[in-house]
């Protein structure tokens, strides 16, 4: 099911009848690709932004709800990249 293009709901296979739903989110998130160009490793990244390396894995994966400015600033301060290079709009 598409709902107006933000967010778009998929049929995931029944568990015991009951009819699961996986809700993805039309933003993608560029970390790792990143984090490869620039030959570092994630655990070096969550140490200079300041954040745990799971909630750094929570971004990398799209789990995240939300991000903050600050967190997206130091994230390209420390990839010397944009916004844009991370996140991307499908």
């Amino acid at each position: 099911m598409d709902y107006g293009g933000s967010t778009t709901i998929k049929r995931r296979p029944a568990i015991n009848n009951i009819i699961l739903w996986k809700i993805t989110m039309p933003i993608i998130i560029n970390i790792d690709v990143m984090l490869a160009k620039r030959k570092k490793r994630s655990k070096d990244l969550a140490e200079e932004i300041g954040i745990t390396e799971q909630n750094l894995s929570i971004l990398k994966t799209g789990k995240a709800k939300a991000i903050r400015f600050s967190t997206l600033e130091a994230i390209c301060e420390s990839l010397n990249c944009q916004p844009g290079d991370i996140l991307e709009f499908v």
